[in-house]
């Protein structure tokens, strides 16, 4: 919908980047959301009793929703989660590029789907980094605040170069980044 709206609004996506910034939607939308799914399971399960990670997915792994939470099936939760947020770093990659085909003269747009894509990079990192088991100590990761005052700082710079959100995005993928502010 958000495409649909920037093609109607935006003189700078015509009918050809609107086509393929089309194609390529559903990946960003479902990066962020499956990102989001990952860093609340035990959250989920435990306060809100909603579990939107895909039954048959827990069952190849050797659980279910009602195991979800039972620590004797953590490995294979944690597994079935593993596979999960490969998923989603896919299509984080696919998000990125995405991105990358919003015109540099729609800065609007670009700081609109640059700052939820680089919280997502860095969120998945700290999940895959061993936190993506429930109940866990680490589950519903959160990345701290000193890497969204950098992220933020740093997207906003970057908005121009495809080459530097592009780099900035694939370094949130690696690793934390701070520019000296305390969490």
């Amino acid at each position: 919908m958000l495409t649909d709206l920037w093609h109607e609004h935006s003189s700078t996506i015509g009918a050809g980047r609107y086509a393929v910034l089309r194609e390529r939607c559903r990946a960003f939308a479902e990066g962020l959301q499956t990102v989001n799914i990952l860093k609340d399971v035990a959250r989920d399960a435990e306060h809100e009793n909603s579990i939107y990670i895909p039954e048959q997915l827990l069952r190849e792994h050797g659980s279910s929703h009602a195991m979800i939470l039972a620590t004797d099936r953590t490995r294979q939760t944690g597994a079935a989660l593993g596979a999960l947020a490969q998923l989603a770093g896919q299509d984080l990659e696919l998000a990125k590029a995405y991105l990358l085909l919003i015109p540099r003269r729609a800065m609007a747009i670009r700081l609109f789907c640059a700052l939820p894509l680089l919280f997502a990079c860095a969120t998945l990192r700290a999940l895959t980094n061993g936190a993506v088991v429930p109940g866990s100590a680490r589950s519903g990761v959160k990345i701290s605040r000193a890497e969204v005052k950098s992220l933020t700082v740093l997207g906003v710079l970057s908005l121009a170069s495809n080459r530097l959100l592009a780099r900035l995005a694939d370094r949130a993928r690696r690793r934390p980044l701070r520019l000296g502010w305390r969490s």
